[in-house]
């Protein structure tokens, strides 16, 4: 029997020896990791120079929007920005705290950097929608009953709040149950649901406990509004019932679904 031939032994022997080994993937050169290493930290380096050594990137002007009682000058010196610092370095949280913790009639600010040499302030004022004399001044009372400023005379439209609560009885006891913070913000609510026709010849909100609040409008006339509860319906119930009774010079709203009128 003939053995195999010399085409199949050299088969066989491929076979027995199996794949040639994969190669191995060069290390990097020792000199090349020095290299990338080295650029990383100038890298590095040269960036932190650039924010905070560099002349290139620093505050130059402190520009302020959104004024409206406060003056630029205001805003500005409260902010205390650093001119010349370098612009990554402005804490703009610790300026926005402090403009709102020293300048109350600021209701939101927002302070951002503009690059490559500018810092914006972004100031959203407080509106007064009721005042309270306090001597010959008057408070100013945002729509969240905060007291935010104090002014010589009442802004124009705004209501006076009159807390008129010196009766005992049931007028001391809201009073203790709510506070006169409490009793503010009740007619906050109110003068929030005023329809804007009434609202325009509001001149005072006398509050003399939590469900005996009343408006005094220009021309001698008056309101009876009763609490904040139900205040939409009450407006609308006002609007009708002066539409109907033009001439009358006290309308009560007090219980929207039985409302009247009287006086000529």
């Amino acid at each position: 029997m003939a053995g195999p031939t010399t085409a199949e032994r050299g088969e066989r022997q491929q076979e027995s020896s199996g794949p040639p080994p994969a190669r191995r993937p060069r290390r990097p050169r020792l000199r090349t990791i020095v290299i990338l290493a080295v650029a990383a930290v100038l890298l590095a380096s040269g960036s932190v120079w650039l924010l905070y050594g560099s002349p290139w990137l620093r505050v130059e002007r402190v520009s302020v929007t959104g004024t409206r009682v406060l003056t630029l000058q205001q805003v500005r010196s409260t902010a205390a920005v650093p001119l010349g610092a370098p612009l990554v370095s402005i804490d703009a949280d610790a300026i926005e705290a402090r403009l709102r913790r020293k300048l109350p009639r600021i209701d939101s600010v927002d302070v951002v950097r503009s690059w490559p040499h500018g810092i914006g302030v972004k100031v959203t004022e407080r509106t007064p929608v009721l005042v309270l004399r306090k001597g010959g001044e008057f408070v100013e009372v945002d729509d969240d009953g905060v007291r935010f400023a104090t002014v010589p005379q009442a802004p124009k439209g705004v209501p006076v709040l009159e807390l008129a609560i010196s009766r005992p009885g049931t007028a001391a006891a809201g009073l203790r149950r709510f506070g006169t913070d409490g009793l503010v913000r009740e007619a906050v609510r109110i003068a929030a649901d005023i329809p804007p026709a009434v609202a325009h010849t509001t001149r005072t909100l006398k509050v003399r406990s939590y469900d005996n609040i009343s408006l005094e409008l220009s021309g001698g006339r008056t309101v009876s509004w009763g609490s904040a509860e139900n205040g939409p319906a009450k407006a609308r119930t006002l609007t009708a019932l002066m539409k109907a009774a033009p001439d009358a010079r006290h309308f009560d709203v007090t219980v929207p679904t039985a409302p009247a009128s009287s006086g000529s």
